[in-house]
């Protein structure tokens, strides 16, 4: 086939294929920017020309992934980044980025981006409540961690005392906070769910309606650190403004409340009016156990909603649950679930062919992650006479090693890595030059 014909196949399937492709040369110069790419970015057309990639990605050069593997010349995988665009939308997709090599010369790199907004968007929402309150009774939670978490949260319910739910989205914190309203001993007159990762306009809104309109609310502010702190300061003083209020304050962050007021991202003031208790509601890769009667319980409900004939995992399914780490918790497991039993019609196991494509990949990405991990780990192990080496080479093996893993630590920004090594940036920057230099003539010899 003609060359010309081929290289119009290949921009074809470039430009239409679902997934963003990005190739910058090694000074950040855009050579390939598809459709998919321009619309995750909410870069026009034309806008994107005589621009260099890292301006139109908006990174700071020593933050950004791409700039990162120009440097080091090692791929990133499986990169999550969730922003707002310059069409003010707010996106998420999962990258990986490559070097590119030609006759031995780095060229530039490349980024495959799977879009998984629409995906992402299900992980923040509640895990879903079947048309019933959501009380402490039918949480299924058999793991000694959670079972402490709902006694925690009982005592809530009994003192009404304000609480700061700490952990990451999906674990469950939004069934927590319904069920110390459902279990307090005067009720309240009505839950109120405030999603501060959306529209900050709305949820001030609410809450001073509430506030002032309503004598017992319990109010939930899920995530409250994705608010500004001018918006968490205006709380603050609806509060104080109203002291005598008999609500019941919840409020959810995902990481370390001290670590977030250090950061800037939540309110010192805010933190004080509602952290009477904290409670820490761990992910669901640190209690497996309640994964499966987590899926025992959804299986019940669909054979009761549906007259489905579902009934369990097979083994091997079962064992890869158990295995994966579930960055998106119990509300990744059970969109993952939804999506399964949408497909089935008499089945009564879930075999591993009915698992989707999109979850086989995160499952083999994850497995060659931590054979990765192992294989590097077995690099500095002496098993035998024969793993001996001059102690000169080993030295650098082992630093070469820490290096890599200081870059991979700081995001390869050479600043803040030569500092945390304690030394100079430009002794760093020899190191890594040299390094590089010595594999591609070990390659070439």
């Amino acid at each position: 086939m003609d060359n010309k014909v081929l290289l119009s196949i290949y921009k074809y399937v470039i430009e239409k294929g679902d997934m963003g492709i990005c190739v910058v040369d090694t000074e950040g110069k855009l050579l390939i920017y598809n459709k998919k790419m321009r619309e995750l970015e909410g870069v026009n057309e034309d806008e994107f020309e005589e621009r260099r990639a890292l301006e139109i990605i908006d990174f700071e050069i020593e933050k950004s992934d791409i700039y990162k593997v120009l440097s080091s010349e090692t791929p990133v995988r499986n990169i999550k980044k969730t922003y707002w665009n310059k069409k003010n939308q707010e996106v998420t997709y999962i990258s990986n980025i490559y070097p590119l090599h030609y006759e031995g010369s780095l060229i530039g790199a490349v980024e495959f981006a799977r879009d998984i907004t629409q995906l992402e968007y299900m992980m923040y929402q509640p895990l879903r409540r079947y048309g019933a309150p959501l009380t402490f009774d039918i949480i299924t939670a058999v793991s000694p961690v959670m079972k402490d978490v709902i006694e925690k949260a009982k005592i809530v319910a009994l003192s009404r005392m304000p609480v700061v739910l700490i952990g990451e989205s999906g674990t469950g914190i939004d069934m927590v906070a319904e069920g110390i309203h459902h279990d307090l001993k005067v009720q309240n007159d009505m839950f109120i769910a405030l999603i501060c990762r959306r529209d900050e306009k709305t949820v001030l809104k609410q809450f001073e309606k509430y506030i002032v309109e309503k004598e017992k609310i319990t109010f939930f502010a899920e995530r409250i650190e994705y608010l500004s702190l001018e918006a968490q300061e205006k709380i603050v003083e609806l509060l104080n403004n109203h002291p005598n209020h008999q609500h019941v304050l919840i409020a959810s962050v995902g990481k370390d409340p001290i670590d977030l007021i250090q950061k800037h991202e939540l309110s010192k003031k805010l933190y004080r009016l509602f952290s009477g208790i904290t409670i820490y509601v761990p992910p669901l890769r640190e209690r497996k156990e309640d994964i499966m009667p987590f899926i025992d319980d959804y299986f019940k409900r669909h054979r009761d909603s549906f007259g489905s004939s579902i009934q369990g995992l097979s083994d091997e399914v079962r064992d890869t649950f158990l295995k994966y780490d579930w960055p998106g918790n119990l509300k990744e497991l059970e969109v993952l679930l939804d999506e399964i039993t949408s497909l089935i019609t008499n089945e009564t196991i879930v075999e591993s062919h009915m698992l989707p494509v999109h979850f086989k990949w995160k499952i083999q990405s994850a497995c060659e992650e931590t054979e990765k991990e192992v294989s590097t780990s077995d690099l500095f192990v002496i098993k035998n006479q024969q793993d001996i080496r001059p102690l000169d080479v080993y030295m650098k093996e082992v630093e070469e090693y820490y290096i890599s893993k200081a870059l991979d630590f700081h995001q390869g920004n050479i600043s803040k890595t030569a500092a945390a090594l304690g030394i100079r940036r430009q002794s760093l920057q020899y190191r890594v030059k040299n390094y590089k230099l010595n594999k591609k003539s070990e390659n070439i010899d």
